[in-house]
């Protein structure tokens, strides 16, 4: 099964592109996309640095245009907008309390932590709507996807793989 997804995705985007994509997509994130990449025999390093790259591409969008686009979609007319806009409200209320009494690297913290529900997109999301500095936020975030990227490298290739790379 494992060989026809691989095969799948090499002739479909090719495994740089499908590594960066996948990075990119809420709640897969880095969780996702380094393990794709060890299955898709790619380097560790390059493995890390395109799952990085792109998770944080749409970081800067989401700090600077979610809180308006989601106050839009809660007072749009079209239920499915409304029921979104208020889940990912609730979420990012649920995770504000933790993020907010440690600023910065609360943050951090929680971004750097690869489990489900946090992440580079939520992390955004709660320090846009606590109106967190752009700056301070996007380099909070960074730190975070940098640390769950390294967490992520040495789950998905071992730790041994990447101490004998260092050696």
């Amino acid at each position: 099964m494992t060989q026809a997804i691989k095969e799948f995705i090499l002739k479909l985007v090719g495994p740089h592109l499908a590594v960066m994509i996948c990075s990119m997509i809420p709640i897969i994130e880095l969780r996702g996309s380094i393990p794709l990449g060890a299955l898709l025999d790619m380097p560790f390093w390059l493995n890390y640095i395109l799952s990085v790259v792109g998770n944080m591409l749409p970081i800067p969008v989401i700090l600077l245009f979610v809180k308006a686009v989601l106050n839009w979609m809660a007072k749009c007319k079209i239920k499915l907008f409304n029921k979104i806009a208020n889940w990912l409200f609730q979420k990012a209320e649920k995770n504000q309390p933790k993020i907010e009494k440690y600023g910065f690297w609360g943050l951090f913290i929680f971004v750097a932590i690869p489990l489900p529900g946090t992440g580079a997109w939520t992390g955004s999301l709660v320090a846009a709507l606590m109106d967190m500095k752009f700056g301070k936020a996007i380099l909070s975030v960074a730190l975070g996807v940098l640390v769950a990227g390294v967490i992520m490298t040495l789950i998905s290739y071992g730790v041994l793989g990447f101490l004998s790379f260092l050696l």
